[in-house]
């Protein structure tokens, strides 16, 4: 039998690579699971603890299945190919620009070209999937280094996309999740954007929930907001990086917005959708970063009408502007300040939680938690427990919040 395992680490893009790296393989033949033949990693580098885990995980790898041929690609594999080639049990490593050509390689043991673009998406448990319409970053943050393990901007078109979104719904699947590194940048450079696909995504009706994933909120236009307000088919969710509260660190990190801009898109979202999730990303501990600035970070996400936060803290990363900065924060600061903001986001994500409590919200029942409960997302992002029953599985069910049955 030729088998492989595939393991992804990182973000919601490398999952969506992975599942098409998958399903290709056993379009030509292999069988995922049971003794490798081949194992590949999907590698992520978005910090130093996610290298870490893919070292960790490869060298696991390797002793479980000393036999087989190790594939990597992903962040880590384009930035420091030479170091995972020396790697035990690797075989080969793939950059950005050429990942999806393993499958030729694992077959031919040839690396063949592969397009500027390639659309990807996920299926595996068929209730939700996760489509990949952009690639790639032009903004060049200072503490960011997935611009340069991923390249320059690009994306799908309207037509692909919208083609991508019908095979998915014919699998049976009812929510798609539009992802990318930067999809707000959709249509870079050709006279499509990412306003216009929304639109014509609406238009096309193939599919019963569309979500947006992490978009940066200077690329968030009213229209979409609007559109998200007065369509049941895109969800009230947002996903917003932030990364500091403090307009002097948002400028040192080459940031594109103020902290008043991005309190206005928060509030203009809220105001057409009380009920809507809006999530952040922040990062504590950016060099240069005193007790005064992450106050002002705190404050002003106390003050803001956000659902939860995703906290990180800074890491620093070769070939970055932020790397060789001054005034590296202490490891010890930057874990009190990660944990006074973590414990303000659980703080939120209750608050949020109980506002909606009583609502009739709709839910896509996805995975079983034991013998007696399921659990689904409704559309504002709330995990919520229901009664286990084989008939719901993979439908939308309309549930009454109670938030004894959510999950923070």
């Amino acid at each position: 039998m030729k088998n492989f395992i595939i393991h992804t680490l990182g973000c919601k893009l490398n999952f969506s690579e992975s599942s098409a790296i998958a399903a290709e393989l056993e379009k030509r033949g292999w069988t995922q699971g049971g003794v490798p033949e081949i194992v590949i990693v999907n590698t992520c580098a978005v910090t130093g603890s996610a290298e870490k885990k893919t070292r960790n995980l490869v060298s696991k790898l390797h002793r479980e299945n000393p036999l087989a041929a190790i594939m990597l690609i992903g962040c880590y594999s384009a930035l420091k190919p030479e170091l995972l080639e020396r790697w035990a049990g690797v075989d080969k490593v793939f950059g950005s620009h050429n990942k999806m050509s393993v499958v030729d390689y694992i077959v031919t043991r040839e690396v063949k070209p592969t397009p500027n673009f390639f659309a990807t998406y996920s299926i595996h448990d068929r209730t939700r999937s996760f489509l990949k319409i952009q690639d790639g970053c032009n903004t060049h943050c200072t503490y960011c280094t997935v611009w340069i393990a991923r390249g320059k901007s690009r994306s799908d078109t309207i037509d692909g996309v919208l083609k991508n979104i019908k095979e998915i719904a014919d699998q049976g699947v009812h929510e798609v999740n539009l992802t990318g590194v930067n999809i707000g940048d959709f249509g870079r450079g050709t006279n499509e954007d990412f306003t216009k696909l929304m639109k014509a995504i609406v238009k096309q009706k193939a599919i019963e929930r569309v979500r947006i994933s992490s978009i940066e909120p200077e690329l968030l236009t009213d229209d979409v907001i609007k559109l998200v307000a007065k369509n049941e088919m895109l969800m009230p969710h947002f996903h917003l990086p932030l990364q500091s509260g403090c307009d002097r660190i948002l400028s040192e990190m080459r940031r594109r917005y103020t902290t008043e801009q991005y309190a206005e898109k928060v509030k203009k979202i809220k105001k057409l959708m009380p009920d809507a999730c809006v999530a952040c990303d922040v990062i504590v501990g950016f060099p240069g970063e005193t007790d005064e600035d992450f106050e002002e970070t705190y404050n002003f996400l106390s003050d803001l009408p956000v659902s939860y936060m995703h906290v990180f803290s800074y890491s620093r990363r070769p070939r970055t502007a932020a790397n060789i900065m001054e005034n590296q924060i202490p490891e010890d600061v930057k874990d009190e300040r990660s944990q006074r903001l973590i414990a303000l986001s659980n703080e939120k994500k209750r608050t949020f939680y109980e506002q909606c409590a009583g609502q009739e919200r709709p839910v896509l029942v996805e995975s079983q938690v034991n013998d007696d409960m399921l659990s689904g997302f409704t559309d504002n992002y709330i995990r919520v427990q229901v009664p286990y029953s084989e008939d719901i599985i993979n439908t939308i069910q309309t549930v009454t919040i109670d938030p004894c049955r959510t999950v923070l």
